[in-house]
């Protein structure tokens, strides 16, 4: 076993960092804590709920994006330039006194129409002004690809409407859940008080907002229900979609300027929209209104005064995250300078932060994980060759973005300047909506990013198969240029390893080479996928977070599956990189063992209770701990690796890739 050495004070940290391994600890019992459990006592900061590997990252991303914004807010440009865009933005955006000046002068013309509302017709009609907005009340509206037409752009309809994170909160009985809706209803009483209501009226607007987003749950499918891709795909020709969804269809497509030549849309959820149509007819205009008010002030209190800035922050900070300090306003505004003119700055990043052979070895990457993963296919024995064929056609047509765009994003029509910040925030939202807007009855764009270049994260998008690596994800620990390669592959396992093998998880398995989603499998072998799959659910469905709060396992499937996959397909582009090479032990650690460790350090995280709780009850990806925990359960070369010997029966999980 190797100990924990003392870090070289003259030698710069380039991958796995010892100085953040518990050597005390037993990587054959909890792996995580042996490699990051050093890293307990670092703090988490105020403005975070959780803090680690990714805030790092962050921090530095976020330093060379404020020099940028800074510089352009100072210097400024030719106007419809991007420093001209991008500075005028920043500026609006710290000008904090304009900003109280302003108050809710700007939201005047929303809220008078709201008032204005007096029919069915009138209520469809404003909710379609207001998705122009990017407020999604009622429902959810987009345009994307069509599932079952990977060539075609489609508007399409989703649940939505609510102010809690999903339905489950209105739902779930216990004291928890039951205190969480009071301290919700306050939140709403609140802003109504600080809009200029009496404390009375804003505590029936706050009772009449929780009743009816109470009904909007009741109607709405659980986050498992939404996983299901063919359950959500409903195509229905526009002339009979009244007949499904009982709203006045055509105010809402005059509204948002639906195009008259789409004749099908998508809905996810008929049955939702059936009882929104019924909630149109039988609450109250007066609800209604009340409603919109509430979202239009939910949507905009981040960009308003500091009254409103601090009561939004202590209900979704405080309450529901644990975070205990406000985010300086420089990070609140590059975080939505980020959202309005992504590419604008993105630009301007990737000129500092990331190199032409940074991309290089980043993609080279990208191309021995591809070949460990037609490996993977080739060697399943559960899958019979047709399916293998199919599997590996959808492989060898994947995509991979890495770093920036070959062409970028045109804002030059976003007239952006040094007006009210929330005005700038509506306006890029307008845009947005318009350029989506825009898309239908064109071909799909296959060139479009759908995550900005400075953003630390990635993705894989089915309906189109490609894998997206931005430059903001691909920096130290998790890529470095000039680490070793069992640093880099292990690190990167849960981002290329993890994005490769979502292409053929419980939801990427049902899209086929072009991206439809289309049945491509044999029965049997789908029949042997769900067994396996089906373990899965098992193993991270026993590990308990805190007492008495499990993973579900089936929430967390899709995610499950790529960690557990990820894991084994960069180990094995690890050892296809290597092959030939003498690898040499470092800081005492063998190479195999840099990479599992290089793994578990790449999700270093402490993190808040409240956060914790949250992250259980709403998003598909499991915690931390048990991110890595659940891979390397199921991983002989890891026990290998550091002397484990054979897996506890029952602790492993039946891998699929």
């Amino acid at each position: 076993m190797a100990e924990t050495p003392a870090r070289p004070e003259a030698r710069p940290i380039l991958g796995v960092d010892p100085a953040h391994i518990h050597a005390a600890a037993s990587p054959c019992k909890d792996f995580y804590a042996y490699a990051n459990g050093a890293f307990d006592k670092v703090a988490i900061p105020g403005e975070y709920a959780s803090y680690g590997v990714n805030q790092e990252i962050d921090e530095r991303n976020f330093a060379i994006l404020k020099g940028i914004l800074e510089a352009s807010a100072r210097t400024g440009g030719p106007k419809g330039s991007i420093p001209q865009r991008v500075g005028d933005f920043y500026a609006s955006g710290m000008d904090e006194a304009l900003i109280e000046k302003a108050g809710l002068a700007p939201l005047a013309p929303l809220f008078t129409a709201i008032q204005a509302v007096k029919t069915p017709q009138d209520l469809v009609a404003e909710m379609g002004r207001l998705h122009a907005l990017g407020i999604h009340a009622g429902f959810s509206f987009g345009v994307q690809v069509d599932d079952k037409d990977s060539s075609a752009m489609i508007a399409s309809f989703w649940q939505g409407g609510l102010g809690l994170p999903e339905r489950d909160y209105y739902l779930r009985p216990g004291k928890e859940a039951e205190a969480i809706r009071q301290a919700y209803e306050g939140h709403v009483a609140r802003i109504f008080t600080l809009a200029g209501d009496s404390a009375e009226a804003a505590r029936a607007a706050a009772r009449t907002v929780m009743a009816l987003e109470t009904k909007l749950a009741q109607a709405s499918r659980t986050l498992v229900a939404l996983r299901d891709p063919q359950a959500n795909y409903h195509k229905l020709a526009r002339k009979d979609l009244a007949a499904t969804a009982p709203l006045d269809w055509n105010a809402y497509f005059a509204t948002v300027a639906l195009p008259a030549g789409e004749t099908h849309v998508l809905v996810g959820q008929p049955e939702f929209f059936k009882a929104l149509g019924g909630l149109l007819g039988s609450e109250p205009m007066g609800t209604w209104q009340v409603y919109l008010r509430w979202h239009v002030l939910r949507s905009a209190s981040p960009f308003l005064g500091s009254a409103f800035v601090t009561e939004n922050f202590a209900f979704y900070g405080k309450t529901l995250s644990g975070t205990t300090e406000l985010r300086p306003r420089w990070k609140r505004v590059l975080a939505a300078a980020d959202r309005a003119l992504g590419e604008d700055l993105g630009q301007l990043f990737v000129k500092t932060a990331f190199s032409p052979a940074a991309k290089d070895r980043a993609l080279q990457m990208v191309h021995f994980h591809k070949e460990a993963m037609r490996a993977r296919i080739l060697a399943a024995d559960w899958m019979v060759e047709a399916t293998k064929a199919e599997a590996l056609k959808k492989l060898d047509t994947m995509r991979s973005k890495v770093g920036y765009p070959d062409r970028w994003r045109d804002y030059g029509s976003l007239q952006v300047s040094r007006r009210p910040y929330v005005l700038n925030v509506q306006t890029a939202a307008v845009f947005d909506f318009q350029r989506r807007m825009a898309k239908l009855g064109k071909p799909v764009d296959r060139n479009e990013w759908h995550m900005t270049p400075q953003t630390n994260n990635a993705y894989y998008d089915p309906s189109q198969n490609e894998m997206c690596f931005p430059a903001g994800i691909l920096q130290p620990p998790f890529f470095d240029e000039k680490a070793d390669d069992a640093s880099n592959y292990g690190a990167l396992a849960s981002t290329i390893g993890h994005e490769l093998t979502h292409g053929f998880d419980d939801q990427g398995r049902q899209y086929d080479w072009q991206g439809n989603l289309k049945d491509w499998w044999t029965a049997e072998d789908a029949k042997r996928f769900e067994v396996r799959a089906n373990h899965i659910v098992k193993q991270y469905d026993a590990f308990e977070v805190l007492p008495g709060l499990h993973i579900n396992g089936k929430l967390t499937l899709g995610e499950n599956i790529a960690d557990i996959g990820g894991l084994r397909v960069s180990y094995e582009a690890f050892k296809l990189a290597t092959k030939g090479k003498a690898l040499k032990s470092v800081d005492g650690f063998t190479p195999d063992q840099r990479f599992f460790i290089a793994f578990a350090q790449g999700w270093r995280t402490n993190q808040r209770t409240e956060q914790l709780k949250l992250q259980v009850t709403t998003d598909v990806h499991s915690p931390v701990k048990w991110r890595v925990l659940g891979p390397v359960a199921d991983f002989p070369e890891f026990r290998q690796a550091f002397q484990c010997g054979a897996a506890p029966a029952g602790q492993a999980a039946t891998a699929i890739w």
